[in-house]
């Protein structure tokens, strides 16, 4: 079988299916060499590497309207959209605001809760497999606010998330207590809840493990590959290559697992739903006291994780073209943001800059599952929730193709929206 796609998803999904015995062949469109390209390059590398399974909630939400046209526009927003005549941004931002409504979020909260609640034991499953890449207990995962309004609205929604079906333990922390976890807090944090039984990794170091244990299992990652165009022959699958070379062996059948991309290949298969890209930007910074888990900012959307001797620093949500030129306004906005929550971190001692397009869909919900082919499976608009989602979403895929019957959980998440109002 072929996968498309050699990110977070695409690569569990071949690792899974070689669990069924399955031959894989996966198609890169980057070549794999050190550093934020190549295999995992385009919404995994230079991500937070959360493992959170209690606060993979939708995106659409009533909160991201409170922002307003005034504030979305604004350069140095956390949710920031580009002034320009895109048609199809209109279109998914018209789907986004109409599912951004309580009633909708704990309708996708619910058809989630079946993938999170699975989401840690994939990647032990991974781990037991030979993906030779740690997960890290988040030791603790701390959500930080400067009031204490913003600290009952996440309790609130965990509350919210829980009644969902998706069990999540967290309590209030003293300040002077969080600080012994993480001494960088600024004194402007006041309030701080502790998330617990959350998880975290180097998802560049991950997907790398992940792209090595496919190849040593047989699999084959032909980087440097981008696929134009996937045609269903009946029995068979074929693909075309963008750069006119003499395309592979037909396939007996696809998975198309290209993030912000998946549009171009999966059209042609009913495919509808737009998926945008939620560009997330990030950079890393040295520290001497590295915290000893996650932080989060929620109020400014600002993520922090220690990862080696340093901390990613990673933020904002983009609504542009998945290819666009970096925009160094974002960088500088996030470490303005952290800045004002951070001591003792030279903010100027940035390496490592990047820019990944999240593929984000109107309603907060994955495409997972055939599409109008049987012979072609999408797996893709995750999210923000790519990392955590990716094993539980390879093995349900695999599951499906090889057994020839979607697994019940993933009929929210139908490509063609057949089930979901």
């Amino acid at each position: 079988m072929a996968v498309i796609g050699g990110g977070m998803v695409g690569l569990c999904t071949a690792w899974y299916l070689q669990e069924h015995g399955v031959g894989v062949t996966v198609f890169e469109r980057d070549q794999v060499t050190p550093g934020p390209v190549g295999a995992g390059a385009g919404a995994s590398w230079g991500s937070a590497g959360w493992l959170t399974p209690g606060l993979a909630t939708p995106l659409p939400e009533p909160a991201v309207l409170g922002y307003g046209l005034r504030m979305v526009l604004r350069p140095d927003s956390p949710v920031y959209l580009p002034p320009a005549a895109d048609p199809r941004l209109a279109r998914f931002l018209a789907g986004f605001v109409r599912h951004s409504t309580h009633r909708r979020w704990r309708e996708a909260m619910r058809a989630l809760a079946p993938l999170t609640r699975r989401s840690l034991d994939a990647f032990d499953e991974l781990a037991n497999g030979g993906v030779a890449a740690p997960t890290r207990a988040a030791a603790p995962f701390l959500a930080c606010y400067r009031d204490r309004r913003g600290a009952d609205a996440l309790l609130a929604e965990l509350d919210e998330v829980r009644a969902c079906g998706q069990p999540v333990d967290a309590e209030v922390l003293d300040p002077l207590a969080a600080r012994d976890h993480a001494p960088l807090l600024s004194e402007q944090i006041t309030h701080v809840i502790q998330v617990h039984g959350q998880r975290y990794c180097d998802p560049g170091r991950f997907v790398a493990a992940l792209a090595d244990a496919v190849r040593e299992r047989g699999g084959v990652i032909r980087e440097d590959a981008a696929v134009d165009k996937v045609i269903d022959l009946g029995s068979r699958v074929v693909l075309t290559m963008a750069d006119h070379t003499n395309p592979p062996a037909p396939f007996d059948a696809v998975v198309l697992a290209t993030g912000a991309w998946l549009p171009h290949l999966a059209a042609r298969f009913g495919v509808r739903t737009a998926v945008q890209a939620g560009r997330g930007y990030s950079f890393s910074v040295p520290v001497k006291e590295p915290p000893t888990g996650p932080l989060y900012f929620p109020a400014s959307r600002v993520a922090c994780t220690p990862i080696g001797t340093g901390l990613r620093i990673a933020g904002m949500m983009e609504f542009r073209r998945p290819d666009a030129p970096p925009d160094p306004r974002r960088i500088d906005a996030i470490a303005a943001a952290a800045r004002e929550l951070l001591r003792g971190v030279d903010l100027h001692a940035r390496t490592l800059e990047w820019v990944g397009p999240r593929p984000c869909t109107p309603d907060g919900l994955p495409l997972i599952g055939p599409t109008a082919s049987a012979r072609v499976h999408v797996a893709g608009g995750h999210g923000m929730w790519g990392i955590t989602l990716g094993p539980v979403t390879g093995r349900l895929v695999a599951s499906a193709l090889v057994s020839g019957r979607t697994p019940a959980e993933l009929a929210p998440f139908d490509p063609l929206r057949r089930s979901v109002a």
